[in-house]
């Protein structure tokens, strides 16, 4: 039976992610759920985009992803059943999906929920069961959708920006690796941040000295870059958007 995971920005000092819970296991008692994390910001779609989009290829493929967001959850809103890259997607349809991938679902379905989200959690369990998706639903020609904005990369300069802060103050950015790695090649270069300059992307944080600036490339391989045991959104004075800038030299 696949994997139900269940993301969202309910917190935990309330019943709410209990009470979702309760409703698919009710629907499915043999279902296993997974929390990836309810504590998204409230009402940040980019955040949740993000952690969504860092995690769900790392479970089996046929896993049902559950999303709950509180700025749907308790208004009139429009739910959907998404199947995309062999994974399963049941939440709102408010633009989530295409921050949790930029590439085209294979299947996109408009589901009859009565409840509203109340009427979400068992639509997932029963699809665990094996019920037919099509069967809670109608196909939708079209889901709302946002423009994901990626880096900027010439033969001279990638420029991007900041996408997300982490728990730790840590700054990930959208400039990729793989960008990155062709256009450094027996080149230097000068990374600016803010009003800072560095010219070093290390393997690992431990790398500098504790206090010191650091520039890795993340498990999802987006750089990212900190203060090795501090908060360096607080001490960079940097935020969601700040831009960084590689300059390469010829």
């Amino acid at each position: 039976m696949p994997l139900i995971t269940f993301t969202s920005d309910f917190g935990l000092s309330d019943h709410y992610v209990a009470k979702t819970k309760a409703l698919v296991l009710k629907a499915n008692p043999k279902v296993e759920i997974f929390d990836i994390s309810h504590n998204i910001r409230p009402f940040d779609v980019s955040h949740m985009g993000y952690v969504l989009h860092s995690i769900y290829q790392d479970f089996p493929a046929g896993t049902i992803h559950l999303i709950g967001s509180a700025d749907t959850t308790f208004q009139q809103n429009e739910y959907i059943f998404a199947e995309l890259e062999g994974h399963l997607f049941v939440g709102p349809n408010n633009g989530i999906l295409s921050l949790i991938d930029d590439r085209q679902p294979k299947t996109v379905i408009k589901l009859n929920t009565p409840n509203g989200f109340m009427s979400v959690p068992a639509i997932a369990a029963q699809i665990a069961a094996g019920e037919n998706p099509s069967s809670f639903g109608e196909p939708l020609a079209e889901h709302k959708q946002f423009m994901q904005r990626k880096a900027r990369a010439t033969r001279k300069e990638i420029s991007g920006h900041v996408i997300r802060v982490d728990h730790y103050g840590n700054l990930i950015t959208n400039i990729e690796k793989t960008d990155f790695d062709i256009l450094s090649r027996d080149r230097k270069y000068t990374i600016t941040f803010g009003r800072e300059r560095q010219n070093t992307v290390h393997d690992f944080i431990s790398q500098v000295e504790p206090g010191e600036v650091f520039f890795v490339f993340n498990s999802n391989e987006r750089l990212m870059l900190g203060i090795n045991q501090g908060n360096g959104a607080q001490l960079l004075g940097l935020e969601f958007d700040s831009p960084i800038h590689i300059a390469f030299e010829e």
